[in-house]
């Protein structure tokens, strides 16, 4: 008691924030490798510090030196084991908002324009049960997804993207990469996902889908060939049966900040006679 009154007397300000930022640090770090594999070798981790701790303990030195050895060479296997989640870390760092202006640059006038043809075109694609592919990129940048496939770097446009995802042509099988109001690229080959717990009636759109999601911040819209059943990809999380109504709203998150949203309501009631408040 008396030992925990004289730290509780000698806390200052300062230890506080710092205990504080490192508890952050640490919140934060188990949010991003939660339900990855990342948790699993943590878990192990773990598991085998406690036993080298025991070994020493009951003096089991051929274990303890062993352990002790393997935990040493253990952190230069675990850089390359952990490489893709350090990779998300430092990209979550790098597109975090205080580091960051806005999320899209496209005029507040084309906003509704881009939103609109895309959604015309999944609309027109799931009725017709046609499969494609749509990735929307964000902060992090996607141009080594983009060389993988044919360069267009065309205006959005529905009947572009449909025609890119007819069947039996020549891009039809690869996915579509649009930034901004700019498609930039069809027929890319995108990483598939690691997740070893998908429904087996997945195919190889959704695990695409799901595994550029987990390597970048983009969102990706998926139809299904079989039955035309619209799914969203987003930060490595596959939801489906998606409306175009859900959809729009979901596009509008990613096109639209609320900066743009305050921009377009107020020339919206301008344009529609009301006074500005």
């Amino acid at each position: 008691m008396h030992f925990l009154k004289e730290l509780f007397m000698n806390i200052r300000i300062r230890d506080i924030i710092d205990i504080a930022i490192v508890a952050f640090a640490f919140y934060k770090f188990f949010m991003l490798i939660r339900e990855t594999r990342a948790e699993q070798l943590i878990k192990g981790i773990l598991v085998l510090l406690v036993i080298t701790k025991i070994s020493e303990w009951l003096q089991l030195f051929t274990i303890n030196w062993i352990l002790e050895k393997t935990m040493t060479v253990g952190v230069i296997a675990l850089l390359i084991v952990f490489q893709p989640e350090l990779r998300r870390a430092l990209e979550y760092i790098g597109r975090s908002r205080f580091l960051m202006k806005t999320i899209i640059e496209v005029e507040d006038e084309n906003i509704r324009n881009v939103i609109n043809e895309i959604l015309e075109a999944v609309a027109s694609l799931s009725r017709q049960k046609i499969g494609a592919l749509i990735v929307l990129e964000r902060t992090t940048g996607l141009n080594e997804v983009v060389e993988t496939g044919t360069l267009i770097n065309g205006k959005v446009s529905s009947g572009l993207l449909i025609n890119i995802f007819i069947p039996n042509t020549p891009l039809h099988d690869g996915a579509v990469i649009i930034k901004d109001d700019i498609i930039k690229a069809a027929g890319c080959f995108l990483p598939l996902t690691e997740n070893m717990n998908l429904s087996k009636e997945l195919g190889t759109r959704h695990r695409a889908a799901l595994g550029i999601t987990e390597k970048s911040d983009s969102l990706a819209i998926i139809v299904s060939e079989e039955t035309g059943v619209i799914s969203i990809a987003d930060n490595g999380k596959l939801s489906r049966y998606i409306d175009i109504k859900t959809l729009e709203k979901i596009l509008e998150d990613v096109y639209i900040t609320n900066e743009m949203r305050r921009g377009l309501f107020v020339r919206w009631r301008i344009k529609n006679g009301e006074k500005q408040e």
